[in-house]
């Protein structure tokens, strides 16, 4: 009903009506595990005030949530955890990696460290900085409703087993760095690809062998 009392009506499909209710209704799972957890609470808090952007709704409870958050280290031991809350989460869900340790390892280029959440999830908006300020995260916010504005697919992601997320290490090593959003990995293209790396190492070693034998 407009201003003047008059009725009348706004056309639509129900398709984009779902979609403008999605945009405007982000329920984050925040999953802080250093300094840029801090930055997240500030970006919830009055000076930033993120419910402006309709994604203030903080849920502890991934099944009340849609929208990760992963702001800081995540290490091996902790991989299978963050894995487990993102199956949890309901369908459409979306990620984000606030921060350099999240997205690639960080300074922490160790053997504890997962080098970037993207080895056991799909990531839809990465946020650099170490850590970044909070108008990067709500600017990651507002580029994920454009996303969701425009419809734009997201497949599921498919990993190969509970006990691969438990050695999250061993992905990269596996299947190369070619794993980009959105990206849907299969147990049968993990295992092309160690057979290819596999294949690789054993044609290097037989050249070696004849140099030797040469020599």
């Amino acid at each position: 009903m407009s201003k003047d009392g008059s009725s009348f009506f706004y056309p639509t499909l129900l398709s984009e009506a779902a979609k403008w209710a999605q945009k405007n209704s982000l329920w984050p799972m925040p999953f802080g595990t250093s300094c840029c957890g801090i930055e997240m609470m500030s970006t919830l808090s009055s000076t930033y005030d993120l419910s402006r952007f309709g994604a203030e709704v903080v849920r502890f409870s991934p099944r009340q949530a849609d929208m990760l958050i992963v702001a800081g280290t995540i290490t091996t031991k902790m991989a299978p955890v963050l894995r487990t809350i993102y199956a949890q989460m309901l369908e459409p869900k979306w990620v984000i990696a606030m921060g350099a340790c999240s997205s690639s390892g960080g300074i922490f280029d160790t053997y504890s460290v997962l080098q970037g959440i993207d080895e056991i999830m799909p990531v839809d908006v990465y946020v650099p900085g170490c850590p970044p300020i909070p108008e990067g995260l709500i600017h990651a916010i507002l580029y994920l409703q454009n996303k969701i504005d425009k419809g734009m697919d997201r497949k599921p992601a498919e990993r190969p087993t509970f006990e691969d997320a438990q050695n999250a290490m061993s992905y990269r090593k596996g299947v190369g760095y070619d794993i980009k959003a959105n990206f849907v990995m299969t147990q049968d293209y993990v295992e092309e690809q160690k057979s290819k790396r596999e294949l690789e190492v054993h044609t290097k070693q037989e050249l070696l062998n004849k140099q030797e034998l040469n020599k």
